[in-house]
């Protein structure tokens, strides 16, 4: 979008404005050969978006997605990247890959993972940033949406802890600068267009209709200063990103004639031709160019018999297929009854979306559809919203295999854009400008399945033929029904067991993506080179779980030592955090007694009071300070964590004021004794030392060790180390209770208790 965002500082913007200078005052590359003046025909505008922070890769939401649009028109495309990193001490100098594609988010794979059977990907067009500044140039980009993704190398899978770890930011621009024809000459069908070429190059666009099923181009009556020959370089087509199937065609020998011919051409588009002169920059260059079309008449079933057909009848294949052989009397697409052959079968097909990017295709009139041998079958696919693109498509067709000769096979070709119309004993699934994606059916190979991870907006075509042996006296079966399931997708079988869906937005754009769990990789969840067998995620599970128990050891003596509060404390954090974690398993080793955000939080709240009731009870504040702190610092924990529940310091900071408050305790008491305190060395050795270790220890495993993959034990080791802390550092009862005198009290049952300091009942 065009002025969308902001810039990164001055120099980004003045970097930007000398290539926008630079690219106003310089023709596009097809020019080359003249830099003496500009061309008046070329205008140049410049589109931004905001910048984003880039991550370090996981699953395809690390990367960062821009979406741009370029106009009709476009010779030059040129992409401003720069990344801008921090100015901390961690902040390095990091590659970034950069992909760019046409029409579809990039399919990307840096992980090197596996994808799903019967899934065509096509290689991304990347660029790897060492430096902050990169640029990438595309001459004769294709008109509409492009892409650009972008993502820091491979994460280390690290657990961070937030704001605790200094980390640096890296920030992603793209900017996209155009240089576009406003004078573009237009070729009409059959009619020659006279050009003349000197230094500059001439542009020129045919809009190709619908049903061409070839466009020839050709130059005539070229004359090079009254030589022969014809020094004319033509470029047809536009590029596209990873793949570019433009055709040029050089015509330099004089013998021959100077002719390009398209079979189906892309459908209901302006197909954009430009002309350069091979014969230097002071030689004169006339010829007259001339494009011509041949259509293909479709013939479709009459659709007032379609919509006078029965729903019963629309949904069950025996209701008879359509004539084997179309007559002159039925109507083509336009409407209007014609004479002479018909090229293909065209087959309507409802489009009926059932969510976001979730769409099914299926044929208007019939559940199969009828294939044969003298022409093809086209079924057309609108993926051209502009919101399609962001899922994946999913085709299966099958034949019945006791009905299909075994001479016999059924060819089917996907193709965005036109139709493939010329099938052959070679199937080589290719259209002017876009390489198909084959399919073949047979006696032994019934079903066929392809998966198209974001297919290019654009209208898809499904073309399918019966091919018989060389001879067609041999073919046993001209016609076979084929059954086609036909999907738009978010995700390919929802991620798989192991995985789980997620849709990603960028603006008002939305695309899905998979994340993978239990160790499973892959664009669908489907490489299993890394995942977790049953046994491993229930020893995962067990450990996570039952290493909670070692509350109990602060449980027992905190109920010793009187410490009903602390040890009700201790209890909350075992329970909550047992079941977080067997809710928070990754596999199939799972139970959620609550709601798993609701788990997650109790465990976190657990943990930090479980630490703050320590650290004051070990200050020995007075019972009535004791228990007011008690409270307030629960509640602040409750909101801290509301507020961000994996923030460090919104657990740290509540912990170090407990801190700052046992240690001026312990300062006063020794000023006041003029003895350290505790004066028990036995207490600072068994007890406090031990202690302080043990949370020493757990607070570097959990800061600097803690990665994805021995986060199982690492974790485990946590809980007991923070439990076995607890209990050596919890106090030693006061010198006149008695142990367990706080659970003898709770059996006194109608006997008078009295308290040793206050009795029950006081008399004034």
């Amino acid at each position: 979008m065009r002025g969308a965002g902001t810039g990164t500082g001055g120099a980004a913007v003045a970097v930007a404005m000398s290539l926008l200078l630079l690219l106003l005052s310089r023709s596009p590359p097809a020019a080359a050969g003249d830099g003496r003046k500009s061309d008046s025909r070329l205008v140049s505008e410049q589109f931004s978006q905001a910048p984003q922070k880039l991550a370090f890769y996981n699953w395809y939401g690390s990367a960062r997605l821009f979406h741009f649009r370029v106009p009709p028109d476009t010779v030059l495309l040129h992409w401003l990247l720069q990344v801008t990193r921090g100015s901390g001490p961690t902040c390095n100098n990091v590659e970034t890959t950069v992909y760019f594609r046409y029409g579809a988010p990039p399919v990307i794979n840096p992980l090197g993972t596996s994808f799903a059977n019967n899934t065509s990907v096509q290689p991304s067009f990347l660029l790897r940033m060492l430096q902050d500044n990169a640029s990438v140039n595309v001459s004769y980009p294709a008109p509409g949406d492009w892409f650009v993704a972008a993502h820091l190398p491979p994460s280390s899978h690290k657990i961070e802890v937030k704001d605790f770890i200094p980390t640096c930011a890296y920030i992603f621009q793209p900017d996209m600068l155009v240089v576009r024809v406003v004078e573009m000459s237009i070729l009409e069908p059959d009619v020659p267009l006279p050009l003349v070429l000197l230094s500059q190059p001439s542009y020129l666009k045919v809009f190709v209709p619908k049903h061409t099923q070839e466009l020839r181009l050709e130059l005539q009556g070229c004359v090079s200063n009254g030589s022969l020959g014809c020094p004319v370089h033509l470029t047809v087509g536009s590029a596209t990103l990873p793949g570019n199937f433009q055709k040029v065609l050089t015509c330099s020998d004089p013998t021959t004639a100077c002719r390009l011919l398209l079979p189906s051409p892309p459908w209901e588009r302006w197909l954009q031709v430009t002309a350069k002169s091979l014969a230097g920059p002071r030689v004169l260059v006339t010829f007259s160019a001339v494009a011509a079309l041949t259509a293909c008449r479709p013939w479709t079933a009459n659709l007032q018999r379609l919509l006078q057909s029965s729903p019963n009848q629309s949904s069950n294949a025996s209701t008879g297929p359509p004539p084997l052989s179309p007559n002159t009397q039925d109507l083509d697409q336009s409407g209007e009854a014609g004479s002479g052959a018909f090229c293909f079968r065209s087959f309507p097909i409802l489009r009926e979306d059932m969510d976001v990017v979730s769409v099914r295709f299926r044929p208007l009139d019939r559940a199969s559809v009828l294939v044969q041998s003298d022409m093809p079958s086209v079924m057309k696919l609108h993926l051209n919203t502009g919101m399609d693109s962001g899922g994946s498509l999913s085709i299966s067709v099958s034949v019945n295999q006791t009905v299909i000769a075994s001479n016999t096979s059924v060819v089917a070709c996907v193709t965005a854009g036109s139709p493939f119309l010329s099938f052959n004993t070679s199937l080589n699934c290719t259209t002017a400008f876009f390489q198909g994606y084959p399919l073949s059916l047979s006696a032994s190979s019934p079903t066929a399945n392809l998966s198209i991870p974001y297919p290019e907006t654009d209208n898809w075509y499904l073309s399918l033929q019966v091919l018989c042996p060389e001879r067609p006296e041999e073919c046993m079966q001209p016609s076979v029904l084929v059954e086609t399931t036909l999907y738009l997708v978010p995700c390919l079988n929802d991620c798989g067991p192991y995985g789980q869906c997620l849709l990603l937005r960028r603006h008002g754009y939305l695309y899905a993506g998979c994340s993978c769990r239990a160790g499973w990789r892959g664009w669908s969840c489907t490489d299993n080179s890394t995942a977790q067998t049953l046994a491993q995620q229930k020893v995962a599970t067990l450990l996570l779980t039952l290493s909670n128990l070692m509350f109990l050891a602060p449980i027992a003596i905190s109920v010793h030592r009187c410490l009903l509060v602390e040890a009700s404390v201790y209890a909350y954090t075992m329970f909550f955090s047992t079941f977080y974690h067997a809710c928070d398993q990754p596999g199939d080793a799972v139970l959620c007694i609550l709601n798993y955000d609701t788990l997650q939080y109790c465990d976190f709240l657990g943990s930090g009071v479980s630490i703050w009731v320590t650290v004051l009870c070990m200050a020995r504040l007075k019972a009535s300070l004791k228990y007011v702190l008690f409270i307030l610092g629960a509640l602040v924990f409750a909101m801290s964590l509301q507020l961000d529940r994996r923030a460090a310091w919104n657990t740290t900071g509540p912990c170090l004021f407990a801190i700052v408050v046992m240690v001026t305790m312990w300062v006063y008491r020794c000023g006041r004794r003029r003895h350290c305190y505790p004066p028990s060395w036995q207490r600072w050795v068994f007890y406090l030392l031990p202690g302080l270790s043990m949370a020493a220890l757990a607070l570097t495993i959990y800061v600097s060790m803690m990665t994805s993959e021995n986060y199982y034990y690492t974790h485990s080791i946590w809980h007991m180390l923070l439990a076995g802390s607890a209990a050596f550092l919890l106090p030693p009862r006061e010198q006149h209770a008695e142990p367990w005198a706080c659970a003898q009290k709770l059996t006194c049952h109608y006997e008078i208790c009295k308290n040793h300091r206050d009795e029950l009942y006081t008399v004034t």
